[in-house]
């Protein structure tokens, strides 16, 4: 494709060509200025919002569907009735984390990662820095200690049939830098509910035994 040769970025739409030609089914994105390229030269290639573009709102969701964004992957920050908000207002389909770490930041935002140990969240790489104990002090007074960054992980199976009926139209499980174990152990938990969801209607009930997996996953 000759059409972008004299573009900042050849190399980039060079890639994006490459994966547009073998038949990629959409791109996650990130970055405003690259999700207004693919829209310049490829028209019908889906992009999809990254998580990453901290998608909290209907106003943010309407001004990514103005740009001819397909998808969205919401912050994962929100609430139900958010959720549900945004479902019912928009035509877009809307993804979003049922299950993983919650950052202590906007989802990937977060830079205390690649201050302290070189590593991006943005990239996928983050070293969790949240999660160490730490000591608060006041006026050189220690008054607290312990886990103070720390957030509770997403577990959303009690709330799954509700979720559902927000009218989302994928589930996403945290799978970066998991193990296998990890990613099958949590995914075949969670289908087990799905289905029983859509099966038996009426009648949901979380076993405490898949609770306790998961919390040991």
């Amino acid at each position: 494709n000759t059409l972008y040769k004299d573009e900042e970025y050849p190399e980039l739409l060079k890639f994006i060509d490459e994966l547009y030609v073998m038949g990629v089914d959409g791109l996650i994105m990130q970055d405003m200025g690259a999700i207004t390229m693919v829209r310049k030269y490829w028209p019908d290639f889906p992009v999809h919002v990254s998580t990453q573009l901290t998608t909290n709102s209907l106003q943010d969701i309407r001004f990514y569907e103005e740009m001819g964004a397909t998808t969205a992957v919401l912050s994962r920050e929100l609430s139900l009735e958010e959720i549900r908000e945004i479902c019912e207002n928009t035509s877009m389909r809307i993804e979003t984390f049922i299950h993983g770490a919650l950052c202590v930041s906007y989802s990937g935002q977060c830079l205390m990662s690649s201050m302290l140990g070189n590593r991006s969240g943005n990239r996928g790489k983050c070293t969790q820095n949240c999660r160490l104990p730490y000591q608060l002090y006041q006026e050189n007074k220690k008054i607290a200690e312990g886990r103070l960054l720390s957030t509770k992980d997403i577990c959303t199976l009690d709330l799954l049939p509700e979720l559902l009926e927000t009218g989302v139209a994928s589930l996403k499980i945290e799978g970066r830098m998991k193990s296998p174990e990890y990613v099958a152990g949590v995914t075949a938990i969670y289908r087990k509910y799905l289905d029983m969801y859509y099966e038996n209607k009426g009648r949901y009930q979380v076993d405490e035994a898949d609770r306790d997996i998961l919390k040991q996953l």
